[in-house]
């Protein structure tokens, strides 16, 4: 076992199995991706270490992408601080794309350089990662050649597994074989829009790709998938809890006889027992189970919840629930009551008024917000209507800038802006052979080529000045928008740093600079690129350390956090509700237009082709026609918010 010492505080490996009355296969749900990532890493440190003791290898099939890059971060923990040697270790990854040089910032041999191997012991001989550099007519050859040496080796002893969005494992899409071999594929549309941000634009990402299939993935002996965050939790269900078919391959793991799913709880959110554990066993029921039962009642069938009977609860094995509060009656209140208490067109608190029912305080009033936005337009996207009404509520409303957004600017707003600056001052030596320098440097750069120290200050300044200028439509003061431009992201790539001490004391610097009363940041965990979450945590660590200290002014603070373009809170979950009417639903895409560089083609748009506005204002109309829906007043729009309790 792992040494405690090592161990992130507060970890803790579950043991107790759960009813797992509509899973079929085996699944284990970790608090975080921390947590679940040292369970798996431990499993592999054991197995390594067991067949040291008796003299033998160990074969591995490892997976690229953000999911097991935790795993492989702690694997190289334990080599450097518990001397766990990967001598014994022969390993199998599981695919490539192809074309690709193995040396591309893009490929696998070099994830799995940066990653793994080049920090561990592991020989270099032991080491298999399928060739994109081959000619196409060599490709047939060398796979059966891969196979036969995924035989001789013994096969594989754990295979880690990720999943993609249309269930894809490796790469074997939707429509692969359960018998299916190592082969070249053409890549489904969604995945390659899944990678088209590292590839910087979808044109950029290879349509083929070199992957272990589905027969030769079920040949291992041990076989661990896993997945994080919102964004896999309706693939995780369909693989866990749906019929075995071929439009999802991961359901082939259903029949694999030693297949574990390791998941954090949001991936497992939509698992009958996470998300509905009343039609898998009695339950026992507090106020938060009530809320979310009741709300899914009511969406299911198609019913107000004033309206729900004894009846449907006990149809839809919510009987003990009835049983314990008495009535249905008695519940649809509680429950509308509740809902009805988040909403609220003060998101400042109101003043001179009770506020006992309400989800900020009066006092004091006005009071000093401050709006965190990991890129310089997620204030707005995502929270523009709240923004505009502290505004006009008459508080001080400060936005921080966690960071300067430039990797997605198109290299053409450079020269735009350029032109723009050479034209005014054309006899202007300096600028001039600036303009040139850059042009230089554009012309000949290759997808995905970090941009020159010169190019990604212009491209920050794009941004600076959008959000500027969205500021002082919003009524926000120059004076209190704050671009901190924090070091973990100023690499010019996809891939950020880890965050550090000069990250969390910038920001523990700003909010000692401010004292707010409250505080809005963003919880949008599904954020594709991992910057939301990453700024989330500093700003968890900034507070942590005021915490600490004893801040006089960060006991009356309240935090609140807001979800992005990627996905809405759900119902259940939200503790204020604000709502946005036509004239302020106009208002917020204004200020979302202020964002120029992000109008029309977003250079990472994700999944989603929609421009950001668009997302913006149908989420928000999607959020209030469910409290439409539940029986409460019906809104044009709605902005959902939940306290974050850091004391």
């Amino acid at each position: 076992m792992i040494s405690p010492a090592l161990l992130p505080e507060g970890i803790s490996f579950p043991t107790d199995e759960e009813s797992q009355k509509f899973e079929k296969i085996k699944t284990h749900i970790h608090t975080n991706s921390e947590e679940a990532s040292y369970y798996v890493a431990n499993e592999i440190a054991e197995l390594i270490r067991q067949r040291q003791k008796s003299g033998k290898k160990v074969v591995l099939g490892l997976a690229t992408g953000s999911t097991p890059t935790k795993v492989y971060d702690i694997l190289v923990k334990f080599h450097k601080e518990e001397g766990l040697s990967f001598k014994n270790v022969v390993t199998f990854n599981l695919d490539e794309y192809f074309p690709m040089k193995a040396d591309s910032i893009h490929s696998y041999v070099r994830f799995m350089r940066e990653h793994l191997f080049d920090h561990i012991d592991i020989k270099k001989e032991n080491v298999n990662i399928p060739d994109g550099s081959l000619e196409k007519e060599d490709v047939r050859d060398y796979c059966a050649a891969f196979e036969e040496k995924i035989k001789k080796a013994g096969g594989i002893d754990i295979q880690v597994l990720g999943i993609g969005r249309t269930g894809h494992i490796g790469f074997n899409e939707p429509g692969s074989s359960i018998i299916s071999k190592t082969r070249m594929v053409r890549l489904d549309r969604v995945t390659r829009l899944d990678a088209a941000s590292d590839f910087f634009g979808l044109e950029n990402v290879p349509s083929r790709a070199i992957t272990m299939g589905v027969g030769t993935i079920l040949s291992a002996k041990r076989i661990i998938l896993m997945a994080w965050g919102e964004g896999k939790a309706d693939i995780i269900n369909q693989a866990v809890e749906g019929p075995i078919r071929e439009s999802v391959p991961a359901t082939f793991l259903q029949n694999h006889p030693n297949c574990d799913f390791i998941l954090d709880e949001a991936a497992a959110s939509d698992l009958t027992r996470v998300n509905t554990p009343w039609l898998v066993s009695e339950c026992q029921w507090d106020d938060t189970l009530t809320k979310k039962a009741a709300i899914w009642l009511s969406g299911k069938l198609n019913k107000a919840i004033l309206k729900l009977t004894n009846e449907d609860y006990n149809e839809y094995g919510m009987g003990s629930l009835v049983a314990e509060i008495g009535s249905a009656e008695h519940i649809n209140l509680i429950v509308f009551n509740e809902l009805q208490r988040t909403i609220t067109g003060w998101p400042g608190g109101k003043p001179n008024a009770d506020d006992s029912n309400r989800p900020e305080r009066k006092d004091p009033y006005p009071k000093t917000s401050l709006v965190f936005s990991p890129h310089p337009d997620d204030d707005v996207i995502s929270m523009g209507g709240t923004l505009l009404r502290l505004v006009d509520q008459g508080h001080d409303v400060h936005i921080a800038y966690q960071t300067s957004g430039n990797i997605a600017v198109f290299d053409d707003e450079v020269i735009r802006f350029l032109d723009f600056a050479k034209d005014i001052q054309n006899d202007n030596e300096a600028l001039q052979k600036q303009f040139k320098e850059v042009r230089a440097f554009l012309d000949q750069k290759h997808p995905g080529q970090v941009d020159s120290p010169q190019i990604q200050q212009f491209k920050g300044l794009i941004r600076k000045g959008e959000a500027l200028s969205a500021c002082r439509y919003c009524g926000v003061k120059e004076e209190n928008a704050h671009f901190q431009n924090l070091p973990f992201y100023e690499t010019g790539t996809v891939k950020k740093k880890p965050y550090s001490e000069a990250d969390i004391e910038q920001t523990y610097q700003l909010l000692q600079k401010i004292k707010p009363h409250q505080i809005f940041a963003a919880g949008d965990l599904s954020d594709p690129h991992g910057t939301h979450r990453v700024c989330l945590n500093i700003i968890y660590r900034a507070l942590d350390r005021l915490v600490k200290e004893k801040a006089a002014w960060i006991k009356d603070c309240y935090v609140w956090l807001y979800r992005g373009a990627w996905q809405e809170w759900d119902i259940a979950d939200m503790e204020m509700a604000v709502p946005v009417g036509p004239k302020d639903m106009q208002r917020k895409k204004n200020a979302i237009f202020k964002h120029q560089s992000q109008k029309d083609s977003a250079m990472f748009p994700g999944n989603d082709n929609r421009e950001f506005w668009q997302r913006a204002e149908q989420r928000n109309k999607k959020t209030a026609n469910k409290y439409n829906a539940l029986g409460l007043a019906e809104y044009e729009a709605m902005e959902g918010f939940v306290r974050y309790h850091f004391m």
